[in-house]
């Protein structure tokens, strides 16, 4: 199957930012595909560390993706509460790959540029809203991106993923 040459990559997203102004830092690293693999591989740099999980409504299809820190255990029942939403699972690499462009470990704020249809919810844990930078995938899993906050956040304003900011329910240790 050929790629979809309307889909957003790595080199578009980097020119994106180079030609708004947006500045960021490149990371190149191995392939990651878990939170812990990231800690172990992706050189130190500034900036928090996130993870993004793409999740559906069990009985709708309604797409959530919930970025919260590294090493925390989302409470899915107590996130769906919180969203108004019925069960939420994680969705399937196929609905990944057809909604945001991305394989499982490329999964990232970023990849919500391919969401051109609007069915994702972007929801970004308090903590991470608040970080002066955030460290993320440009759409592969080999690099990552270190952007401001301020960016970031131009950045999912301006492809109409304003993210709903609050504190993402966690499975207590």
């Amino acid at each position: 199957m050929a790629a979809d040459p309307d889909l957003w990559g790595c080199d578009r997203i980097c020119d994106y930012f180079s030609a708004k102004g947006m500045t960021y830092e490149r990371l190149d690293h191995p392939p990651v595909y878990t939170a812990e693999e990231a800690e172990r591989l992706v050189p130190a740099a500034r900036g928090a560390h996130a993870k993004n999980l793409l999740v559906e409504d069990r009985r709708d299809g309604r797409l959530f993706m919930l970025t919260v820190p590294f090493g925390v255990r989302v409470d899915l029942a107590g996130t769906a509460a919180v969203l108004g939403t019925n069960k939420l699972r994680f969705a399937p690499a196929g609905v990944m790959q057809a909604t945001l462009g991305v394989t499982p470990g490329a999964v990232s704020m970023l990849a919500l540029v391919n969401d051109r249809a609007g069915r994702v919810t972007l929801v970004l844990d308090q903590s991470l809203a608040e970080a002066e930078a955030l460290q993320c995938h440009p759409l592969v899993n080999t690099a990552t991106l270190v952007i401001d906050r301020d960016n970031l956040f131009r950045f999912l304003s301006e492809i109409a993923h304003a993210p709903r900011v609050f504190p993402v329910p966690v499975v207590a240790s």
